[in-house]
Formats: structure tokens, sequence, C-alpha cells
């Protein structure tokens, strides 16, 4: 996969707001207390949640904590999302789609201004200082797959096909090697193909080497013979299953996924996938 470049990131992330936005705008006020494939959380709370992560990386303060969690909460980043999803509970939809309009609209603006200088530029998070181009890339996923949630849960499909998807799917295939290398732990010598079917589908090539006196699993440009296990998806399945909307046995019994060779390997692959949520 190619390394990312500045070109266009912040065009990117501008579209998927904007198709956030407008989804926002097209919903019931009914729609908005909607559950969706994340726990706990309804449509309101997915703006909510888009929200209160760029505040965050802007260094605003959370909200206070409320006064008990939902058993969806299971870890302190859980619990600071929670924080800034808990505050807008009592809000109209329509008064959060308003806030993240106006707040996309004031972070895009400091965003043109830094792209210029993008291969220098960096940015600040709680974790640690992301050069610019991760950093605009990164909030277009979360961005992306939370607009995808709300599209599922009221029934209105869309925002495919452009540069926000486009980047989901190489983050995600970049994640690969170190789902069969580190989670799956498979044994050296062990070789998989993923083959990704759609408009924007790719074949991915996984091979475990020998790596000082360990090993470590690798994309590579050829696997030489018949590979350990194959695993084929079309695009939808392999969004779902990477961020954790579907199940591994969803994903493994979905129409058109296809598998060959080591199927405990498949099963434990497949098991493993989910790299963001």
């Amino acid at each position: 996969m190619a390394e990312p470049r500045a070109d266009g990131a912040v065009e990117g992330l501008g579209a998927v707001w904007a198709s956030l936005v407008a989804l926002g705008g097209e919903l019931a006020p009914a729609e908005f207390d909607a559950p969706t494939a994340c726990p706990g959380w309804t449509v309101r709370d997915q703006f909510s949640h888009v929200i209160g992560t760029e505040l965050l990386l802007q260094g605003a303060g959370a909200p206070a904590p409320p006064a008990a969690y939902g058993p969806h909460v299971r870890n302190e980043l859980g619990a600071l999302n929670e924080r800034f999803v808990e505050a807008r509970r009592h809000l109209p939809g329509t008064a959060v789609v308003t806030e993240l309009a106006e707040l996309a609209g004031d972070r895009l603006a400091a965003l043109r201004e830094l792209e210029a200088e993008a291969d220098g530029a960096r940015t600040a998070s709680p974790v640690e200082l992301l050069p610019y181009v991760d950093y605009v890339s990164s909030r277009t996923i979360d961005a992306w797959v939370h607009e995808q949630d709300v599209r599922r849960a009221t029934g209105r499909p869309g925002g495919h096909g452009g540069l926000a998807e486009r980047t989901t799917l190489d983050r995600l295939e970049a994640s690969l090697p170190y789902v069969l290398g580190r989670r799956v732990q498979a044994p050296c010598g062990t070789t998989l193909r993923v083959d990704v079917t759609g408009p924007l589908g790719r074949t991915v090539q996984l091979a475990v080497e020998p790596d000082d006196g360990a090993t470590r699993a690798l994309s590579v440009p050829v696997i030489a013979g018949w590979p350990t296990a194959v695993l084929r998806l079309d695009q939808a399945t392999f969004l779902a299953r990477a961020t954790g909307r579907i199940s591994a046995a969803a994903a493994r019994t979905a129409p058109h996924t296809e598998t060959a060779g080591d199927a405990p390997l498949v099963a434990a692959f497949l098991e493993c996938m989910v790299v963001t949520a």
C-alpha cells in the first residue's frame, strides 16, 4: 500500500463531515433516539461522540461524569467518550447536528491553514503528536464509520465510494499483518491471502517470516505457491467486521464470503480482525 499523502486529506475530512451533517438534517426527531450498532448508543449519541472526540483533540475539558455508567462502558477511554455523549442526551437531535456543523466549520478552517505546510505541520493528540496526515485521516475514518452507523440505524444507505471510505479501507488493510502476526500468532511460514471485492476492493497477501530470532507478519507482493489459507469478503462485510459492527460468525456466513485452505486459521483471523470500533 502506498504511503499516505497530504493531497486531499482535508478535502476528504470535510466531505465526510458535510455528509454526516446533511444526513442529520434529514432525520425526524424520533430517529435520533433509534439504537445503533454501538452498544448503548443512539443515533444522537453517534453525533455527540464525533463532537466529543474533536473537542477532546482540541484540548477541551470533558464534561462531568454521569452518576453511573452503562454496561457498555468498559474502560477509561470509553468512560471519557461517554461523558461527552451523556452531556448531550437531553438535547434535541437537531441541536447536536447544529453543534457538529459549527465545530466542523471551525476545524476545517484551521486545518486548511495547515494544509499548504502539511509535510511538516503537526497537531496535538491526547496520546502524542501525530503527523498531520495521520491526524486528518484518523478523524476521517472515525467520522465515516460513525456516519455508517447512523445510516444503518435509520435505513439511509450512502456515503460510499469517496475518499473517506478509501482512507478507511487503506488503514484497515495496513492493520492486517498485525492481526495475523501479533493477535493470531500464526507460526513462521504461514501465508494468508485476503481478497476484498467491490469498487474499492483489493487483494492483500500476508506472510509470517523469521525476524532476528522471532517472527513477524508482512504484507508481501507475491505468495509463493498456494497460500496456507484464503479469505474472500465483499467490501461491506470486510468493513463491518474490521470495525466490530458484525461478529466473526456473521462475517464467515455472509453471502459473498468464501474461504479455502486452513479453516482454523481463517476462523482465528476473523475472530481477531476488529481493529477499530
